[in-house]
């Protein structure tokens, strides 16, 4: 019996951003269980596999095998278009993963090199550059470049997901929606269920994101694959305040994978919000000291924040500014992360001014987030009310959305509003933040002794 069948149409979405759809999750749960991820379309076959190697997926050890590979094959042949566009490919997730923007100029440069060797037909370059303008936050180019390459070969999975990824950061959800169905009935696989499921996840189908994750784990194949679906399982139910279960999937994660970032990350968030700080700090020192970035540098900060460690926090929270002027340095948009970790530990009035920015070139959950904790920070709380509706809609699963907009609410005098808001977010995900949390606790007993 098909998936389709069990679940038939009653395989619900969420309703908070999109509207009701039907067969999402029919479409990828039933490509899992029926296998058809392993079955490669007719027009997929032309593309090299190298080329179209799922990066996001492999080890880093490997990861760095794969390109050193690459460029000894390349030194012998360096006309090979393809095996450019690889190398481009490679670099981009190495810098995604290992938190090195100077590899982006690298990327650059091998897929111009590719694209000089084929201008035509080079489907490969083009979903390289995709990648790239989305790992630089240039949403637009990167929707732009993967329409272009799905032109050449509608099979292209780096492309697909690419363009799924695209119109989400865009906020062009009812589109993004229609191209991971698009991309499940083109090339299901792994890449495709895990994007299906954040959608998702962002339209608070929690119940979706589990089912059709939980099927991508059992057709994953590959320690890669394994290591990458696990994660975000993990991630999911921290998330939601399951953190039992999320430490299940982090450990088949590193499992499958010892030094794979992404699963020591949330292990040691979920540590934190089980209280086991000695763990967290020392899990989070071993990420960051990897991989320096701001979400990272914010969790180790807040961390010893909570623990007393003033100094040591101030410390993690400067090297923020560090980062950022190395991102933008190699072409990166940083602008919603400099909003996001300034309103809360740094320049508030810098903070206002990249989120709006951010603002201005897209509309979505997080940038309406981010404008309105800005706002709120600045103490402009009545103005922030105007974003709250689009960052923590009725019915959002998520915490930290959820936990600013009480915070605007309790401070815009919205007493009742920001108590329901507020023990939402506790309830969710009852340690969504070291500092955070407590914030919230702390407000909303004032809120409810009032």
């Amino acid at each position: 019996m098909s998936l389709r069948r069990e679940s038939g149409a009653g395989a619900r979405r969420w309703g908070i951003l999109l509207p009701a759809g039907v067969m999402a999750v029919a479409l990828t749960a039933g490509a899992v269980v029926a296998g058809r991820g392993n079955q490669e379309p007719p027009a997929a076959r032309t593309a090299a596999p190298v080329a179209d190697a799922p990066f996001d997926r492999i080890g880093t050890g490997d990861l760095g095998r794969g390109v050193t590979g690459l460029q000894a094959h390349l030194r012998a042949q360096p006309k090979d278009a393809r095996g450019w566009a690889a190398l481009g490919a490679a670099y981009v997730e190495q810098a995604r993963t290992g938190g090195d923007p100077t590899r982006y100029p690298q990327a650059d440069k091998a897929l111009a090199r590719s694209l000089a060797l084929q201008p035509q037909g080079n489907d490969a370059a083009l979903a390289g550059r995709a990648a790239l303008a989305a790992a630089r936050h240039d949403f637009r180019g990167a929707l732009r470049e993967a329409e272009a390459a799905l032109k050449v070969n509608p099979y292209g999975e780096r492309a697909l997901a690419s363009r799924i990824d695209a119109l989400v950061e865009l906020g062009s959800y009812p589109k993004a929606l229609a191209a991971a169905e698009e991309a499940d009935r083109r090339r299901p696989g792994i890449p495709v269920f895990t994007r299906y499921a954040y959608v998702l996840e962002l339209r608070g189908d929690i119940a979706g994101a589990r089912r059709v994750l939980g099927q991508a784990l059992e057709s994953a194949s590959s320690p890669g694959d394994t290591a990458y679906v696990a994660t975000a399982l993990g991630q999911l139910e921290w998330s939601q305040g399951v953190y039992a279960m999320a430490l299940r999937h982090f450990a088949t994660a590193l499992e499958a994978d010892p030094a794979y970032l992404p699963a020591l990350e949330g292990r040691a968030r979920t540590q934190a919000a089980r209280g086991d700080t000695k763990a967290a700090v020392s899990g989070l020192e071993a990420v960051v000291n990897r991989l320096p970035l701001p979400g990272q540098l914010v969790a180790l900060g807040e961390l010893y924040e909570a623990g007393g460690r003033k100094a040591d926090a101030r410390a993690q929270y400067e090297l923020i500014g560090t980062w950022t002027e190395l991102a933008r340095a190699n072409g990166v948009d940083t602008d919603l992360d400099t909003a996001l970790a300034l309103a809360d530990h740094g320049d508030r009035a810098q903070a206002l001014d990249a989120a709006r920015a951010e603002w201005r070139k897209r509309r979505t959950v997080h940038t309406a987030d981010a404008l309105a904790w800005a706002l709120h920070v600045n103490g402009r709380s009545a103005e922030a009310l105007s974003y709250v509706g689009t960052s923590a809609p009725t019915g959002c699963r998520n915490a930290v959305f959820l936990y600013h907009r009480g915070m605007i609410e309790r401070a815009a005098g919205r007493t009742a509003a920001a108590r329901g808001s507020l023990a939402t977010a506790l309830k969710i995900n009852p340690g969504f933040s070291p500092t955070g949390s407590r914030a919230a606790r702390t407000a909303l007993k004032a809120l409810e002794a009032s």
